[in-house]
């Protein structure tokens, strides 16, 4: 079944035509602006560069709180079941994905931290 949509049968609010002409210029952008995007897109990488390696913190401090002798095995379980989902390469979505492939690993990660709330803070360095 072959799909008809066209640009006709598709009605859109004032709103979002404007939404999309502001990410749409009508005329190429100038070198000004190229240079402005392109160092925008470079601090956005250089920001979220800093917040993945956040990551790599919450996973060591959840590894010395499962570690740690004074946690309750109930708790610890908690916490064994997401390093262990986090290190499965098959799951909900796979790791091979770039980046998708890693989105719910870091959910379930996120997760864990929150759920344990206060009790994993002094595990950070």
């Amino acid at each position: 079944m072959k799909n008809n949509l066209t640009t006709d049968s598709y009605k859109s609010d004032d709103n979002t035509m404007e939404l999309l002409q502001d990410y749409y210029p009508t005329r190429p952008l100038t070198r000004d602006e190229e240079l402005e995007l392109g160092t925008n897109v470079d601090h956005k990488i250089v920001k979220n560069k800093k917040s993945i390696f956040k990551i790599i913190s919450h996973l060591k401090a959840l590894k010395r709180y499962m570690m740690a002798k004074d946690v309750k095995w109930y708790r610890k379980s908690v916490v064994i079941a997401a390093l262990v989902y986090f290190v499965m390469p098959l799951d909900v979505m796979p790791d091979f994905a770039p980046l998708l492939g890693y989105l719910d690993d870091i959910g379930v990660v996120a997760w864990t931290i929150k759920f344990l709330g206060n009790e994993v803070t002094s595990y950070y360095d």
